[in-house]
């Protein structure tokens, strides 16, 4: 037997185990006979309120850990890029504490929902959907899909003869496959079928993961020496990826804003039966990004980099796999990615549907809907436009650091409603509207104008925004904000 059907026959088996598995979980759960639009929606988009918080833990670890970021920081192939988990785990606990029990005071289906109860408006949780959207359709998922594509090329060393729009057509094709696949996941099964899978396939890529740490260390003789000094440091001068300044400012709000306020994440927490239970899993998740997942995304690189010097283009991960692994064993790990991907890509595609059908179709179009039927069309809509951008993904250097500076246009305007609407009272809706719309135009401006760092630039847009939403609102609006000394 050829050492290809090997590795595709185990591939195929875990697979399809894992699909299996997640089917009998599900099967098995208590759903409601109410079939309002109310208790459809908390069904499909929060799991029934059912998820305990294993799985709570286990979906946020893997729909984070997805090839953005084992192919994306590995690539890099330095240990500075292990400040963006170590700074996770900041952000998860803000989640935990702060905002988590405010989305349960609200009974929020969606995180946005808390902007129209407290601003008591609801277009600016649709201003704020939209946004999101435009984040999860073109960046993240096209994102992903490229990535975990390029690693399976890399790693089964995949030649292709033809190329579609500039990039080779078997990236082109996997990412097809797994936009059908993770697709299936978020249409049949919601967000339980989801988070279920997530945990399931979360076991198996940190497990495979760290073996993989252990193999390539392994490889050197867990001798280090040879290697640059700036590709072992954390502390990152003015011209590395992350210089150590940046962990004083926007790099905190960075988190805050991914672990707090997205959808795609703060979702699993939402759909357990208490807050309390939402939180244990957000704890555990914090714990695992703080002693496992900073190992498995930068050390692979930076042995990469002793055994094969600079690899350009986030080649890095997916060679080094191919060639530390027994071929028995990278039919596995090739199963542990593509779990990675779908799991990180039907989250996404869950929550961007949650978002349209809650905060837009609800509100302006059709307030009772199909929530079923609506769930599918608009997550076929997304995954076709995010197919036809993963060609700017592969013309990309770094796919992690693409990411992070284009979210920048986003993240930071959308964080300070939230703040604003958190930490005040008396804060006129289109005032907050106001202060997005000119962060978005401010940090694109920052960004290619600014003489610092562009993590730098989304500090400095965070707060010009809140400054600006509480000011306008005064002057402009008439109201009298006023600090909130609790928030739940």
């Amino acid at each position: 037997m050829s050492s290809t059907t090997i590795q595709v026959g185990i591939f195929v088996f875990i697979t399809a185990l894992i699909a299996f598995l997640t089917y009998l979980k599900c099967r098995d759960a208590i759903r409601s006979t109410d079939r309002s639009v109310e208790a459809e929606n908390k069904e499909v988009f929060l799991a029934g309120g059912g998820l305990s918080w294993m799985f709570v833990a286990g979906s946020i670890t893997l729909t984070n850990l997805s090839t953005d970021q084992l192919v994306g920081m590995n690539g890099s192939q330095m240990l500075l890029l292990a400040w963006w988990e170590f700074a996770a785990v900041v952000g998860l606990i803000v989640l935990a504490k702060v905002f988590l029990p405010v989305y349960y005071k609200y009974e929020c289906t969606t995180t946005t929902e808390l902007l129209e109860k407290r601003y008591g408006d609801k277009h600016i949780r649709a201003v704020i959907s939209v946004l999101f959207l435009l984040g999860n359709v073109g960046i993240f998922i096209p994102a992903m899909l490229y990535g975990g594509s390029k690693f399976m090329v890399t790693m089964f060393g995949i030649e292709s003869a033809t190329t579609i729009l500039g990039i080779e057509s078997s990236i082109i094709y996997l990412a097809i496959g797994f936009a059908i696949a993770g697709a299936a996941y978020a249409v049949f099964g919601g967000l339980r079928a989801v988070a279920v899978s997530d945990a399931y396939s979360g076991v198996l890529l940190l497990s495979l993961g760290l073996l993989v740490v252990f193999l390539a260390l392994k490889a050197i003789d867990f001798d280090f020496s040879g290697i640059p000094a700036e590709r072992l440091t954390l502390i990152g001068d003015n011209a590395s990826a992350i210089p150590w300044h940046t962990l004083l400012t926007g790099m905190l709000f960075i988190q805050i804003f991914y672990w707090s306020t997205n959808q795609t994440i703060t979702q699993r927490a939402m759909a357990s039966p208490t807050v309390e239970e939402g939180q244990k899993g957000v704890y555990a998740a914090a714990v695992i990004r703080l002693l496992i997942v900073p190992a498995i995304i930068v050390i692979p690189g930076i042995v990469s980099y002793k055994l094969y010097g600079r690899i350009e283009n986030d080649g890095a991960y997916g060679r080094i796999v191919g060639d530390i692994l027994p071929v028995w064993l990278s039919g596995a790990f090739a199963a542990a990615i593509a779990a990675a991907v779908l799991t990180s890509v039907n989250s996404i595609l869950n929550a961007s549907t949650a978002l349209y059908v809650c905060d837009i179709h609800e509100s302006y179009a059709k307030s009772k809907p199909n929530v079923r039927k609506l769930n599918a069309i608009i997550t076929i809509s997304i995954i076709v436009i995010a197919l036809i951008l993963v060609p700017f993904f592969a013309k990309s250097s770094s796919i992690i650091n693409t990411i992070q500076q284009l979210y920048g246009l986003l993240s930071m305007p959308i964080l300070s409603a939230f703040l604003v609407c958190l930490l005040f009272d008396d804060v006129d809706s289109r005032a907050a509207i106001t202060a997005v719309i000119f962060g978005v135009i401010l940090y694109g401006i920052l960004f290619f104008n600014a003489p610092f760092h562009y993590i730098h630039s989304m500090f400095v847009t965070l707060i010009s925004c809140v400054l600006l939403a509480l000011a306008s609102s005064k002057f402009l609006f008439g109201t009298s904000p006023r600090f909130v000394s609790k928030t739940a």
